[in-house]
């Protein structure tokens, strides 16, 4: 990446970007920003399309999944690879830190939707999708959602019996 790389591919001037970032971290970190902000937005429109009810785990596991998780599989290999950048990047790191919450919020509410609130917590959903995700793609799956919304609802599963 770099700043003459940005201005061709945005079609501006290279002074434009050298002018509005001071560094190529500030660069990285106002596209993280863009991007951590586009995939709340996402979720959360999806989300907002889930019903209130009592689901049972595997249609649970499946909404949630789908709201989290984009549907394409080159979409989520894309955002992971994003997310696995910010190892890369403090820049990053710290912007998709402080977004975190966010994401946390819209999985809260997909848990009061499907009547899971309470019973297991959003930032354990995340990790379980967000593994889930790792895993299927790196395995080679087709459909990273499914196996996503099957580990979910395995959980889910677990503990609603406890």
């Amino acid at each position: 990446m770099s700043h003459r790389a940005v201005a061709r591919i945005a079609g501006v001037p290279l002074g434009s970007t050298t002018y509005y970032f001071a560094s190529l971290d500030d660069l990285r970190a106002a596209a993280a920003s863009a991007l951590a902000q586009r995939w709340v937005r996402r979720m959360a429109r999806a989300a907002d399309a889930v019903r209130e009810g009592t689901y049972d785990p595997a249609e649970a596991g499946r909404r949630i999944a789908r709201a989290v998780l984009p549907g394409d599989r080159r979409a989520v290999l894309s955002e992971y690879e994003q997310l696995l950048a910010a190892a890369r990047h403090p820049a990053v790191a710290t912007v998709l830190r402080e977004m975190r919450p966010a994401f946390v919020q819209v999985i809260d509410d997909l848990l009061i939707r499907t009547g899971w609130a309470g019973r297991v917590r959003s930032d354990v959903v995340l990790a379980v999708l967000d593994g889930a995700a790792v895993s299927a793609l790196s395995e080679g799956r087709a459909d990273v959602r499914e196996f996503g919304a099957g580990l979910l609802a395995e959980l889910l599963g677990t503990v609603g019996r406890s």
